[in-house]
């Protein structure tokens, strides 16, 4: 065994590590013999010096082998997953899952807390009364057999890992690393073994990575690195220079994702959510047209198998009768500081404001608000005059001070602009 001095200082001087070094670790950060700060300091030198291809390789399998593998494909070849780097407003998974489900496509995804700036579906769900986030491989293939669709934290018995590093990566600043983003996603993934997996990786103001480079960079050694192990996976670049559909904020996105999948909701999230399903089942080998998928919304059946589920993993029957919106009720409106065009939306800095606002967690044992909200009302490209409403939050109680910070953080100019696209690129590998 090697001392972590020794693997600490080699790794900050750009060395390599072997992969049983890696092993030692990982194996560290599970019997707790290595310190928070001792493991921090490795991601920070990961974060500043990389991982090589056989050094992040290494890093994945480590963390998948320390815990239980449920190879839910076994049971159900048909079930795939679905999994997004995470932005400000994305709630498409809430919106894909039932969607999928009442599509006959069969889905299963383990969901992670806010992280950074973003808030996480798990915070988001917990926004449901009654609602259950444990989940086993017995739980997960019962509720895949009784309503197609499975969504929670996985016990801690898989990849145990990732958990404490993974709430470590935000208290150091390493949750851009792309290496350890890469080894914290597919040791769940292949953990729990679905069929096929697509993969939403955001670019843009409020994207993990901005930069497009790094993005695709990412995009690839995802789903390339799944397909190399004989799992069929593509991932999608998607915009995220401003919030995705109208509301961010946990309990008002669950509201919105339910007007989405019955027929409504902001033409973004409908969209994004189309293109996720259609690429999800013709990875299956199981291609649903793009009308049939539009039918299912419409009717009203994505919103039916969204309460089946939701009820299967306990939520409230009275709240799936009467859903409602519980915001925080301190408003203040984000009005236009002169006319122009939209031009820029600092959309990390709106993520932060609401994590500041409570609305999510600033460290990882924090209380989070569900009631806090925001509405973006303008997109980038409109016209807007002086004093127009740019959105509207919702705060616990009233600060105007704080207001004026999300306010900032809308920049009107002089001339129009063509909107950036929502789909940026496609990247496919068919396993």
């Amino acid at each position: 065994m090697t001392l972590p001095y020794a693997l600490l200082e080699r790794k900050r001087s750009g060395g390599e590590l072997s992969p049983a070094e890696i092993g030692e670790i990982v194996q560290g950060a599970v019997d707790g013999s290595w310190s928070e700060g001792q493991l921090g300091a490795f991601l920070m030198a990961v974060a500043i010096r990389g991982l090589s291809e056989p050094e992040t390789s290494a890093l994945t399998r480590a963390m998948l082998d320390s815990g239980e593998r449920w190879r839910l494909a076994e049971d159900m070849p048909t079930v795939c997953d679905k999994h997004s780097t995470g932005g400000v407003g994305d709630k498409v998974s809430l919106t894909l899952g039932p969607l999928l489900a009442a599509c006959g496509q069969p889905i299963a995804m383990l969901v992670g807390r806010g992280l950074g700036h973003t808030g996480g579906t798990a915070d988001k769900l917990e926004s449901i009364p009654g609602f259950s986030l444990d989940l086993d491989r017995r739980k997960c293939l019962r509720l895949l057999s009784r309503c197609g669709l499975a969504m929670g934290i996985a016990t801690a018995a898989v990849a145990p890992a990732d958990r404490r590093l993974y709430a470590l990566r935000d208290a150091t600043a390493t949750i851009d690393s792309i290496p350890l983003i890469v080894a914290s996603i597919l040791s769940k993934k292949l953990a729990a073994g679905p069929a096929a997996v697509v993969f939403d990786v955001k670019v843009g103001e409020g994207a993990f990575l901005p930069d497009l480079d790094r993005a695709r960079e990412l995009a690839n050694r995802l789903a390339g690195t799944l397909a190399h192990l004989g799992i069929p996976a593509t991932a999608f670049l998607t915009d995220m220079n401003q919030p995705l559909g109208v509301w961010s904020g946990n309990a008002a996105e669950v509201l919105e994702a339910i007007e989405c999948l019955e027929g409504g909701g902001p033409a973004d999230l409908r969209e994004e959510t189309l293109v996720f399903a259609e690429e999800a089942c013709a990875l299956m080998g199981r291609p649903v047209s793009r009308p049939v998928l539009e039918r299912a919304l419409d009717d009203g059946s994505a919103r039916e198998r969204f309460f089946q589920w939701a009820e299967l993993q306990g939520a409230d029957p009275k709240w799936l009768a009467h859903p409602r919106l519980d915001l925080a009720p301190a408003e203040h409106s984000l009005p236009a500081a002169r006319s122009g065009w939209l031009a820029r939306v600092r959309t990390r800095e709106l993520g932060l404001l609401l994590v500041e606002a409570g609305g999510g967690r600033a460290r990882p044992a924090d209380p989070i608000d569900h009631g806090v909200a925001l509405a973006v009302r303008a997109r980038l490209g409109d016209r807007v005059a002086a004093g127009d409403e740019l959105g509207r939050i919702h705060l616990r109680s009233p600060d105007p001070a704080l207001a004026g910070r999300f306010a900032a953080c809308f920049e009107i100019g002089p001339e129009p602009l063509i909107p950036p696209a929502l789909v940026v690129e496609r990247i496919g590998f068919p396993g």
